[in-house]
C-alpha cells in the first residue's frame, strides 16, 4: 500500500532545517519538531476516535500552523480533517457541520459555537492538541488507504450550497507534485501563506507544495496588505514564492508607497481563484515581477500555470491560465461532448490523480460531474495553437442577447483596463428588446471619477455592439467568496 508522508521524510533527511512558522503567534518548527508535532495530534486523535477511524475532524479556526499538524495527524490517524470557512454565518456553518457530521470540532476562542451540533464537545485551545501525547509515529495500520478521503473541503458556493469535495493524500500529492514541477519549486523555496486554509489555494497550493518540496512555510493568519507587502520586502523572511487572488494582486500594487523593487525577492507570484487581467499581468511584468497566473478547483488541485522561463512568453500569453501541469490532461468539448478544435470555444475537462473520485453525501452531482474519469469545470475555455489555455467564463455566466452568446469574463476585462477602474463585475438582465443584456458593477479606485458613458464607450471601442452592457451601476462592494470569487448570484440590476 502507497504511503507517502512528506513531513516524516524531511524529518530523517533535513531534522534541523527550518519547515514551517506562525508569523502572527511566534511558533516555529523545523522538520523533526514538526514531526513529532504531528505525531502527538495523531496519537490524541487514536486514543478518541480510534485508529482508521474515517471519523470527521473539524476545524473553526484562523490560519495557524496548528491546522496544518492536525491535517497531517488526521492522515496518520485514519480521520478526515475538515477545516470550515469561518466567514460564514452561524446558520451556514451549522449546514456543513450537518453535511460532515464531525466527532470533533476545534474552534478558536473567538469563534461562537454555541448551539452548534457535534459529536463531541467543542475543544477551544486547538494549540493544546500538541502537547498531550507521546511523540512516537503512530502504527502505519492506524491510515486510510492513500486514495481514500482525508481532507473534505467545501466548495466557495458562488451559485448556490457548497459541496464538500473528497479529496485523499494521493490527490493531495499529485497537486501539489503538479504546483512544484510546474513552477520550480525546491528545498530552497520559501513560500508565504496568508490565503485562507478552508480554500484549496491555502491549504494546497500554497501549503502542502512547500512541506512536499522540502521548504520553508511561512503562515500568516489572513491577507493584510500592509502586513503582506511589508513581509514579502523582508530580505530575512526571503519569500520567494507568493500565491493570491487577483484582486489582492491589485491591492498590494495601489498600497501607498508600494514600489516594485519591494517584490523583487520573488521567483514566483502565482495568482488564480479569478480570472487575473491581461493589464495587471503585464504591468507586473513589466516591472521585473514574475507573475504566473493559473488555473486549479477544489475538485481538480493545481491544473495548469504559465511557464516562468521567459518574460516575454509570459507576456505575450498575458489573460491565459498556462500550460496543463504534469499529471493533468484536459480537454476542450461542446454541447455534445465532442473535443472541438484550437481555437473554438467549449467546456473545459480536466482528468489526472490530482482529480477528487467526488463529492460527500452528493452521489446524483458527483455522477453528473464526472465522465469517464473526466470533471467537467463548468468553465467555458479555449486552447491556442501552442497549447495554451484561456478561460472565456463560467459556462453558468454566460447569457444570451439578440441570439449571440456574452461571456461577461471577457467584457469585464475590457473595463479593468480603465485605470480608474478597481473592480468590475458583469452579468445578464432581462430586456424585452434583446432577451438579456450586460449590466456592469463598477468598483473605482480610490479618488477617482468615472461616468457610466465612460465605461460604455471602453466597450464600444473595443467589443461586439452586442456585448457593450446597457447598464453601468456603479457599487462600494462586489459581493465575493473568502476565495476572491464574485458571487454573481448576488448582484442586481438596481
Amino acid at each position: 500500500m502507497i504511503r507517502i508522508d512528506p513531513i516524516a521524510a524531511h524529518a530523517r533527511t533535513r531534522p534541523s532545517k527550518r519547515a514551517l512558522v506562525g508569523l502572527d503567534e511566534g511558533s516555529a518548527y523545523t522538520w523533526a519538531e514538526l514531526d513529532v508535532a504531528v505525531n502527538r495530534c495523531a496519537h490524541w486523535l487514536i486514543a478518541r476516535l480510534g485508529p482508521c477511524s474515517g471519523e470527521r475532524v473539524a476545524t473553526l479556526a484562523k490560519n495557524t500552523p496548528t491546522m496544518l499538524i492536525l491535517q497531517f495527524a488526521c492522515a496518520r490517524a485514519g480521520a478526515i480533517f475538515v477545516p470550515l470557512n469561518w466567514r460564514l454565518a452561524k446558520g451556514e456553518v451549522a449546514v456543513l457541520l450537518a453535511d460532515s457530521a464531525p466527532a470533533l470540532l476545534f474552534h478558536d476562542a473567538d469563534f461562537d459555537v454555541t448551539g452548534l451540533a457535534c459529536g463531541t464537545s467543542p475543544i477551544a485551545d486547538l494549540a493544546t492538541l500538541v502537547q498531550e501525547c507521546s511523540g512516537a509515529t503512530p502504527p502505519t495500520g492506524a491510515r486510510q488507504p492513500w486514495e481514500a478521503p482525508s481532507t473534505l473541503l467545501f466548495t466557495s458556493g458562488t451559485s448556490g450550497a457548497p459541496k464538500g469535495v473528497m479529496i485523499s493524500e494521493a490527490n493531495a500529492y499529485w497537486g501539489a507534485t503538479n504546483f512544484m514541477l510546474g513552477y520550480g519549486v525546491t528545498v530552497d523555496s520559501v513560500f508565504l501563506c496568508d490565503m485562507p486554509l478552508f480554500h484549496t489555494a491555502g491549504l494546497f497550493a500554497a501549503s502542502r507544495t512547500p512541506i512536499l518540496a522540502g521548504g520553508t512555510l511561512y503562515m500568516s493568519q489572513g491577507f493584510d496588505a500592509a502586513k503582506t507587502l511589508s513581509r514579502i520586502a523582508d530580505p530575512l523572511l526571503g519569500i520567494t514564492v507568493y500565491f493570491s487572488v487577483p484582486q489582492m494582486a491589485q491591492m498590494i500594487w495601489n498600497f501607498p508607497g508600494f514600489k516594485p523593487a519591494m517584490l523583487q525577492g520573488l521567483r514566483v507570484y502565482a495568482t488564480g481563484g479569478a480570472p487575473n487581467p491581461k493589464t495587471q499581468i503585464e504591468r507586473f511584468i513589466k516591472a521585473g515581477i514574475p507573475m504566473s497566473d493559473g488555473f486549479g478547483m477544489t475538485e481538480t488541485g493545481s491544473v495548469s500555470g504559465v511557464p516562468l522561463e521567459s518574460a516575454a512568453r509570459v507576456t505575450a500569453k498575458a489573460g491565459s491560465i498556462g500550460l496543463p501541469f504534469i499529471s493533468i490532461e484536459t480537454q476542450i468539448v461542446d454541447e455534445t461532448e465532442s473535443a472541438v478544435p484550437d481555437g473554438e470555444r467549449g467546456e473545459l475537462w480536466v482528468r489526472g490523480p490530482s482529480v477528487t473520485k467526488g463529492y460527500w453525501n452528493q452521489r446524483q452531482k458527483s455522477a453528473s460531474a464526472f465522465h469517464d474519469g473526466w470533471f467537467k469545470t463548468g468553465d467555458i475555455a479555449r486552447r491556442d495553437a501552442d497549447g495554451f489555455l484561456f478561460i472565456v467564463d463560467r459556462k453558468k455566466d454566460m447569457f444570451i442577447s439578440g441570439g449571440e452568446n456574452v461571456y461577461p469574463a471577457e467584457i469585464e476585462a475590457v473595463v479593468a483596463e480603465l485605470r480608474e477602474v478597481a473592480e468590475c463585475a458583469v452579468i445578464g438582465i432581462p430586456s424585452d428588446a434583446w432577451g438579456e443584456v450586460g449590466c456592469a458593477h463598477v468598483i473605482l479606485v480610490a479618488g477617482q471619477q468615472l461616468t457610466a458613458e465612460d465605461v460604455i464607450a471602453q466597450c464600444t471601442a473595443r467589443l461586439a455592439k452586442f456585448k457593450v452592457p446597457k447598464v453601468v451601476i456603479f457599487a462600494e462592494t462586489i459581493p465575493r467568496t473568502a476565495s476572491g470569487k464574485v458571487q454573481k448570484h448576488l448582484l442586481s440590476p438596481k
